[in-house]
């Protein structure tokens, strides 16, 4: 039986209420239902009748089958039963004991199935709603529609008037569009073209699912329509995603983020063996490398060998050469911007892998289906059997590392969204000696992303950021040291964008980063080591930004974006800055003294 005392709920709402109580499952889309409030007071009813009430007065008609499923929609009620010599293999004679139903089924088989969702028209707004002037503004999610995860890049537009967004690492998307009748039109590289035929009545949202397409070299296709429809006023950037990076060839059977990033142009390697990268004649320290927006100072294992990014949970990589937008700072070169998945959301799955040097492992998969995800992946080397057939100068060399990530995303509500970051790396390597050298990355970020409106959002980033440096002795305990520094930063982000119209875009912030410094610490490691300790004084600053940036279409061929940055930099707590004799070298030697700041 079924009890509701609800007062100014919508009709979905009420409908949840009668799932909870009954028993019964209900399917239906709430695009479909009316979307006017409604006041509801039974008590003691069936469900049925309870549904009846709730649907009074809407067009909405529903079926039951023996699971004890209800169906609700629009038009005619779904027939839950199946036709009469449904299991017949033959195309019988049309006979009053023959469902016509079953006779264009069995006419149909082999034929070319009609996605019914392409065909479906989708009405957005509130219809019964006095007119507005002016356009509307439609918003939602790009999605893959197996795993659920957001899909990055995805173009979605109409013909007439040609306006056109592409989705952003999220997945989300918002167009502004005239009232009316439209064909929506979404393509993604990797995935099936598809449409949405909508009614624009006011703002609204709409989801759009897409489904992975397989290419064979059978065939080839040659479409009219190019893959992206948006015109893009950022100079000197290029995005891959991991599907083309697992394409690449690379050594020792794994694929390598930072090797595919050297073969763009304008990029070449430091030198062999290295991962560090030389943009446009910059040097490497001068490239700003965020991994979900948490700083990484050292990006390679083993050498340079492999770069630190495991490529099981790597998304895409997004690199700016030039036209650096406001938002990023600190840097004068490049920035490379790499973000990682968020995780199945449909079920449970997992990938690992045996290489030469490199194992690795990757568990993904809901906490909570639909809502909640994660992505849990780690690496780790056994690559000493290979060091061991060195020359003889190397034979006793060690290096080994290993490094986890954690990604978690959670879907508050419709309007609030929260991502987790967890990041951790830590190599260890000697060259025939007992001088050990290691360093590691350790970062953590929190992101909520709270949606005002389909034209405005925001983020907000939280998170902390280390990297440490060392190199000890130990064999000879009298000399036994330690020489090691380390940098911390604890960082806060704010973003923001809106959505004007059509033609104008405007995002912007804040964001203030504090530093905290161990420039260097020599000290001995053990009771017996006689190493005196010489630690340098720690330093500390803040560093803040606010930017704007305003990106302006003229016309169809003619796009302008401006921005602008203000950084301001302070240097924290007591100091002492060493002066030097005029016109000399700046050497210990010519040190004339130092001042306090």
């Amino acid at each position: 039986m079924v009890s509701l005392h609800l007062k100014q709920v919508r009709v979905w709402e009420a409908l949840d209420g009668i799932e909870k109580q009954s028993g019964y499952r209900l399917y239906y889309d709430t695009l479909e239902l009316d979307t006017t409030r409604i006041d509801i007071d039974v008590d003691g009813l069936s469900a049925f009748k309870a549904l009846d009430r709730v649907l009074t007065g809407s067009e909405a008609v529903y079926s039951v089958d023996r699971q004890r499923h209800i169906f609700i929609g629009k038009g005619e009620a779904i027939n839950t039963g199946l036709p009469t010599g449904y299991f017949d293999k033959k195309v019988p004679e049309k006979t009053a004991a023959v469902d016509d139903t079953l006779r264009d089924y069995l006419e149909d088989v082999g034929k070319e199935p009609v996605s019914t969702i392409e065909n479906k028209l989708f009405v957005i707004g509130d219809k019964t709603a006095a007119p507005v002037p002016g356009p509307v503004h439609l918003a939602g999610y790009a999605r893959d529609a197996k795993t659920g995860e957001p899909v990055v890049g995805a173009s979605i537009y109409v013909e007439n008037p040609r306006i056109g967004v592409a989705s952003d690492q999220y997945g989300y998307y918002s167009i502004t569009l005239p009232r009316g009748r439209h064909l929506l039109n979404i393509q993604s590289i990797g995935m099936r073209d598809t449409r949405r035929l909508i009614m624009v009545y006011g703002d609204g949202k709409l989801n759009i699912d897409l489904r992975t397409q397989v290419l064979t070299l059978k065939k080839v296709i040659v479409s009219a329509e190019k893959a992206s429809n948006v015109k893009r006023t950022e100079m000197g950037v290029q995005k891959i995603d991991i599907k083309t990076i697992k394409q690449v060839p690379v050594v020792f059977g794994e694929a390598d983020v930072l090797r595919v990033v050297m073969t763009m142009p304008g990029v070449k390697t430091v030198g062999e063996a290295s991962t560090g990268l030389n943009v446009r004649g910059g040097s490497a320290d001068q490239n700003l490398v965020l991994f979900n927006d948490a700083t990484i100072y050292n990006t390679a294992h083993f050498f340079g060998m492999f770069s630190a990014f495991n490529p099981e949970v790597v998304k895409d990589v997004e690199l700016y050469k030039s036209s650096i937008p406001a938002r990023f700072g600190g840097r004068l070169s490049s920035v490379l911007d790499i973000n990682s998945r968020e995780g199945n959301k449909k079920e449970l799955q997992g990938s690992a892998g045996i290489g030469l040097l490199t194992s690795r492992l990757n568990i993904e998969g809901p906490l909570v289906k639909d809502k909640t995800s994660f992505i849990l992946g780690g690496r780790t080397t056994y690559a000493n059997w290979l060091l061991a057939d060195l020359p003889s100068q190397y034979k006793n060399s060690k290096a080994s590392f290993y490094d986890v990530n954690l990604n978690i995303s959670h879907e508050i509500n419709k309007k609030n969204s929260l991502y987790f970051t967890g990041y951790l790396s830590q190599d260890h390597f000697n060259l025939n000696n007992d001088t050990t050298y290691g360093y590691g990355n350790r970062n953590l970020s929190l992101k909520w992303k709270h949606i005002y409106n389909n034209k405005l959002y925001m983020l907000i980033t939280g998170g902390y950021d280390r990297y440490q440096y060392s190199i000890s002795s130990r064999q000879n305990p009298v000399n036994a040291y330690q020489l090691a520094f380390d940098i911390n930063q604890l960082y806060l982000r704010t973003h923001f964008n809106w959505y004007i119209s059509a033609s104008n875009t405007l995002e912007f912030g804040a964001n203030t980063l504090r530093y905290k410094l161990h420039p260097g610490s020599y000290e001995p490691v053990g009771a017996k080591s006689l190493v005196i300790p010489d630690v340098l004084q720690n330093e500390q600053a803040q560093e803040s930004a606010a930017y704007v940036s305003d990106k302006f279409t003229i016309t169809n061929d003619l796009s302008i974006e401006a921005g602008v940055r203000y950084s301001v930099f302070n240097a924290l707590g007591p100091g002492q800055v060493n002066i030097y004799a005029p016109g000399l070298p700046v050497t210990t030697d010519n040190r004339a003294g130092d001042a306090p700041v």
